[in-house]
């Protein structure tokens, strides 16, 4: 819940830093423990209030990692390390920023591209093996011990939600490890061999995930 210039979450107020700029948008981030609200000179308190109160999710998540963590509201994707700037009509990815209308909506809109990027490369893999091995069903989850599943009987590929987080060599390195499961359903000698066929570097992703944060 949010006053004319400070903002209440669990019983402490956090100061609301109105920027009034000659631009089109008007937009929310968190700094340095304050909601900074960036908007044109003739939109109302009335419209700022409202978009406060659309984010309040985005607002107490980050201003929880502030205070728990000291950490910035950055996000990682594929690697990369994006600013999300909330109040725009679309959504689009410039340069290390994501902008976006809400939570809501770059939800959706992250969904959408992690699956098309994850769904490219299991094609290109698949695409690019010799040995004679199933059409792969992609499937996204998050898991805590695993970064791929292959199922023989059903020829599903589940990877794990959180590659997106990382260089999307690793999440090529977990795409050939599945699809060679598809010949060897096992760790032996045989396996590690053909993965190390199509991804001769496996051993520096596999030490890449275990030391990434």
């Amino acid at each position: 819940m949010a006053s004319a210039d400070v903002y209440l979450f669990n019983g402490t107020e956090y100061p609301i830093e109105i920027i009034r700029k000659n631009n089109k948008n008007t937009y929310i981030r968190v700094k340095d423990n304050k909601v900074v609200v960036t908007t044109n000179y003739l939109v109302s308190n009335k419209k700022i209030e409202e978009l406060i109160n659309n984010n309040k999710d985005f607002i107490n998540k980050a201003l929880t990692k502030n205070k728990e963590k000291n950490e910035d509201t950055s996000f990682k994707l594929f690697g990369n390390t994006y600013d999300i700037i909330y109040g725009f009509p679309d959504t689009q990815i410039d340069g290390n920023k994501i902008y976006t209308k809400d939570e809501k909506t770059l939800d959706k809109y992250l969904a959408n591209h992690i699956y098309n990027i994850y769904l490219d490369r299991l094609n290109y893999w698949y695409n690019i093996f010799e040995e004679k091995i199933p059409s792969p069903n992609l499937k996204i989850r998050k898991m805590t011990s695993r970064w791929g599943v292959c199922n023989l009987k059903n020829k599903n590929v589940t990877l794990n939600l959180e590659l997106s987080k990382y260089d999307t060599s690793a999440l090529d390195y977990v795409i050939v490890h599945e699809l060679s499961h598809f010949i060897y359903p096992n760790h032996s000698k045989d396996f590690w061999t053909l993965v190390g066929k199509y991804y001769p570097k496996y051993k520096e992703v596999r030490k890449y995930l275990r030391t990434s944060v």
